[in-house]
């Protein structure tokens, strides 16, 4: 079945004077995928979720939003798109209904609609037991989440959430990320963050930006594929010499590790059900054979640490 497209960035490219914070970033978003919008600090994110949520015009290209260009009719677009920002734009003097019907009535929700179009908001998010308290006197968790409220109060097709687990602690981080896998079920959901973690527990697509350009773009389980090394490191009781282990099929190299292990490399099939029957067979007492695998970490530095950022208007993004 086809995939609702709900986003086309086309050629999107931001200049802040002389300096490009973005540069020629083109991607699409469907409807059902949270798309993880990765980068380090000043590579071009948040001037791209400015530029997507109408906060920003671009420099060039072209952004459209459930089918209507960005530019030619920004405010049917932005009807679509709910945005929290890094820190939610919430009224730490109102309670959590009254800020909801505010923000109900900024969205030109009918007056016969509001109270039900809240209750649902409300409830999506997880805040029945605090709707009468000030949300200054809330949880930053809590703040979170009625952040997201008002940014999913209008029913949009697309979310876009900036750094929404920042300064959570792990229980809040962990309800935050079932909320937003929650939304993406209905929702085009945008994710830009720069905590690794976020976007395997929480994305089914991701991209890397770095100096403005996009340097990777993939499924989670493309990702995971990246993430398999050739590779194993095995731990015995009676280590043979590095020239009998190349000798079992498949080994093309092996390396003694400090702590008495041995790596070892190979091409094409796994040959860990043949190194288990040599070690028997030879009574190497094998009592350890892990796969490696590279970290997303180590992938984010290798795209990332080619080129440094250049913009000082970007220092914040």
């Amino acid at each position: 079945m086809q995939k609702e497209m709900l986003v086309h960035v086309k050629h999107l490219t931001r200049y802040y004077g002389q300096t490009c914070a973005v540069s020629d970033v083109s991607f699409e978003l469907a409807k059902g995928e949270v798309l993880g919008f990765l980068g380090p600090n000043g590579a071009g994110k948040s001037s791209t979720m400015q530029v997507i949520t109408g906060n920003l015009a671009p420099s060039a290209g072209s952004v459209t939003i459930n089918g209507i260009d960005l530019l030619d009719n920004p405010k049917r677009a932005k009807h679509d798109i709910g945005y929290l920002p890094e820190q939610p734009p919430v009224y730490r003097e109102l309670t959590v209904d009254e800020y909801l019907h505010y923000c109900a009535k900024l969205n030109r929700i009918a007056r016969g609609h509001i109270d039900r179009t809240i209750d649902t908001a409300r409830a999506r998010c997880g805040l029945g037991d605090v709707r009468n308290r000030l949300i200054g006197n809330l949880s930053k968790g809590y703040q979170q989440r009625v952040g997201i409220a008002q940014a999913i109060l209008h029913t949009p097709a697309v979310v876009v959430l900036d750094e929404p687990t920042v300064g959570l602690d792990p229980i809040q981080i962990r309800e935050i990320r079932a909320l937003i896998r929650e939304l993406g079920e209905e929702h085009g959901i945008i994710l830009s963050t720069h905590i690794l973690p976020e976007v395997q527990a929480t994305c089914n697509r991701v991209q890397i930006i770095n100096a403005g350009q996009l340097v990777f773009a993939d499924t989670i389980s493309g990702l995971e594929q990246r993430l398999d090394v050739n590779s194993l490191v095995a731990g015995f009781h009676a280590t043979p010499d590095a020239g009998t282990l190349q000798q079992v099929p498949g080994v093309t190299a092996v390396e003694a590790l400090p702590d008495g292990r041995m790596r070892l490399s190979y091409a094409g099939s796994d040959p860990s059900e043949a190194l288990v029957a040599q070690a028997v067979n030879s009574g190497w007492r094998l009592h350890e054979l892990t796969p490696e695998r590279r970290t997303l970490e180590q992938i984010f530095i290798e795209l990332t640490c080619s080129d440094e950022p250049g913009s000082d208007s970007e220092a914040a993004a």
